[in-house]
């Protein structure tokens, strides 16, 4: 009798186990308040028992899907979604158990990625405020906003879920979740008029390198890839490979329409690999995602006096007017990508600018106009055209300024000029429509203009609808 009860209790036991092998598993961003791509061909994918015929049936459209499990229990599979709207209904079966995902809208989705300037929630960090995010947390509400976040995960092989779940915003869920994320999706919202979806993957102090796979740094030898834990001990957010792994691999392949970026502060020592990195990262991430070059916005950073890291070093090699250079560059040779300028928002001693409804926005502007083809507003920064030298004057002249630039009425002393000699020289400037000439009494024929080139300073050229000239330079040197 013993032994029968052993054995009761043992088959009891490799049943249950059984049923839970056999139960279907949605991951985290197939949930409750979701939100799809609209007329897309969005991607839904879970586990069930090996070689299980799955059935998905779609509320929009009363179509019903099916798909075969693979060997290990995956499944996958691509649903047509309508234009947008809901709330809609999801029915995953397997023919035994049903799992229902409610109140799904249909609406434009963004990833939201990046370091710490992404991360920053609506009611700041501990100490360190975001400017009127709290009248922003109060007038949050908004069924037509829905959002995710992806908890911090640093590990050495990727992962393919995560703890989390969607939000509808309101003044109880948005001030954990990312500002300049918020600034952005809310912008587009009122603008679109449609749903917005907002999928936030960030870490603060996150290199590039830590968001990127060993494949897509074979050719970068100063990453070094971790094998063991040990390798992880110190800062995993800036060690190889560990965020791909752990925050964005469970995302990879989620219908999207495009992605917002916010990072550099934690790669500004290596400005000189940076515009190869991200060109890399993009195209990689686009390749991933199958869905062809969807659009990338980023923010350039924000002017920091990044050297004070380095009392006792050479601080011009710390500068972060290279980072931004970089950029910039980058913004020139990555394929349906945009930059919003953030010179007028930068702290001296604080590396989480306040201002973050200027970020957010900008990089709504872009979208708005080059994803969505909505006209009749400035949307991106002048930028530097040409020089021309004239004995001992110099005039610069910028593109992408339809109305002109301005410097607001203020004297404008960010400008110097240089000879042949290399060293440079503050600039009077005389600001005109869509131009700037310098001229220095210590410079007799100028050869090279710096504008904003250091660490730390503040914008003083704008266009007349307020977005700031980024730092620049027409030297090598």
């Amino acid at each position: 009798m013993k032994n029968s009860k052993y054995t009761f209790i043992a088959i009891a036991m490799l049943l249950v186990t059984i049923q839970m092998n056999a139960a279907i598993k949605l991951p985290a961003l197939f949930s409750d308040n979701m939100m799809l791509q609209q007329q897309s061909n969005a991607p839904i994918w879970g586990w069930a028992d090996k070689n299980q015929t799955i059935k998905i049936k779609t509320s929009w459209d009363a179509k019903t899907y099916e798909v075969k499990a693979d060997k290990e229990g995956k499944w996958k599979i691509a649903l047509k979604t309508p234009v947008a709207g809901g709330p809609y209904e999801i029915l995953v079966s397997d023919g035994t158990e049903k799992k229902s995902i409610k109140n799904i809208l249909i609406g434009e989705v963004w990833l939201c990625s990046g370091q710490s300037n992404m991360e920053m929630p609506l009611k700041g960090f501990p100490g360190q405020p975001v400017f009127k995010g709290n009248e922003a947390i109060v007038h949050s509400k908004n069924n037509k906003i829905r959002f995710i976040t992806i908890p911090r995960a640093t590990v050495l092989t990727p992962n393919e879920d995560f703890v989390g779940q969607w939000y509808a915003a309101s003044a109880q869920t948005t001030g954990d979740f990312s500002a300049t994320a918020w600034y952005f999706g809310s912008l587009l919202q009122e603008v679109l008029d449609v749903p917005v979806g907002l999928i936030h993957v960030s870490y603060g102090g996150s290199s590039m390198e830590a968001w990127m796979n060993q494949e897509m740094l074979k050719d970068f030898s100063s990453a070094k890839i971790p094998t063991t834990k040990e390798d992880l001990a110190k800062d995993p957010n800036r060690v190889a490979t560990t965020l791909f792994n752990g925050m964005l691999s469970p995302v990879i392949g989620y219908g999207i329409k495009g992605c917002i970026w916010y990072q550099g502060e934690s790669n500004y020592e290596r400005a000189a690999q940076y515009k190869d990195l991200m060109e890399k990262m993009v195209s990689s991430w686009r390749g991933l995602w199958q869905q062809g070059d969807f659009p990338f916005y980023y923010a350039q950073i924000a002017p920091f006096n990044y050297a004070q890291f380095h009392p006792k070093e050479n601080k011009e090699e710390y500068n972060s007017a290279y980072l931004r250079e970089a950029q910039l560059k980058a913004s020139t040779e990555i394929p349906n990508a945009g930059m919003a300028v953030l010179m007028d928002i930068g702290e001296e001693n604080n590396i989480h600018p306040i201002h973050k409804e200027a970020g957010g926005t900008r990089l709504a502007y872009l979208a708005l106009n080059k994803t969505y083809g909505i006209t009749g507003f400035e949307f991106e920064s002048p930028e530097f055209k040409a020089m021309e030298i004239k004995d001992n004057t110099v005039t610069v002249s910028f593109d992408k300024a339809p109305n002109g630039i301005t410097s607001n009425g203020k004297d404008v002393t960010g400008f110097e000029i240089a000879g042949s000699d290399k060293v440079f020289y503050p600039a009077k400037a005389e600001v005109r429509r869509k131009s700037v000439v310098l001229i220095s009494d210590k410079v007799v024929k100028p050869v090279a203009v710096r504008y904003l080139f250091k660490d730390y300073s503040e914008a003083q050229i704008f266009s007349t609808g307020g977005l700031p000239v980024s730092s620049f330079r027409t030297d090598n040197w």
